[in-house]
């Protein structure tokens, strides 16, 4: 993973790539979803699904999602090319997810309203402020610990971006004339 992500971010990043114009304003990663289904969990749940794991995207990945691995109680799945992409105006959701002491990645992913033995990931992220508004949104959010080298360019692209508002101290309101009071 490690290797895939260096050398994903050095091609991005690159300024003689004209192919990335738009990558070297906004860095970006392309990654795979890693979610297991588990039947018959227990009395009360048909399928219970977990997220494994989010790793860096190769070309033999393909496209579609595919079964890796089912032994008739649980099944693996890949749910690859998600495209991960840094904006400014989430640096401090970047902040707030590595200020937690244990950064991580947040997946959306939604079981299907038919057949619920299905579930994918619907899309992927970095941002603390984004996984909240998912969630008030009632979306199921899940988690996995985002990688250490991937910890240093999250890191490295919010300590260039995120500039904390200054504190600004606020008048009570009864030292305020009544007509200037909200």
């Amino acid at each position: 993973m490690a290797i895939a992500a260096r050398s994903r971010l050095a091609l991005m990043s690159n300024p003689s790539n004209p192919s990335n114009q738009l990558a070297q304003a906004r860095p970006a990663l392309h990654v795979a979803v890693v979610i297991d289904r588990e039947a018959n969990p227990n009395q009360w749940e048909a399928w219970r699904f977990s997220l494994v794991d989010v790793v860096a995207h190769e070309e033999a990945f393909g496209t579609a999602s595919r079964v890796l691995r089912d032994d008739g109680r649980v099944q693996r799945s890949l749910h690859p090319d998600f495209k991960l992409e840094l904006f400014a105006d989430e640096a401090e959701g970047y902040y707030l997810n590595l200020s937690s002491g244990a950064p991580v990645w947040f997946v959306v992913w939604r079981i299907d309203d038919e057949d619920p033995s299905r579930a994918w990931a619907e899309t992927v992220s970095l941002s603390y402020t984004e996984a909240g508004r998912w969630l008030d949104a009632q979306e199921r959010v899940d988690n996995v610990p985002l990688q250490s080298d991937l910890v240093e360019w999250l890191q490295a692209y919010t300590d260039q971006h995120y500039r904390p508002e200054p504190k600004r101290r606020r008048r009570p309101q009864s030292f305020l004339p009544p007509e200037e009071r909200q």
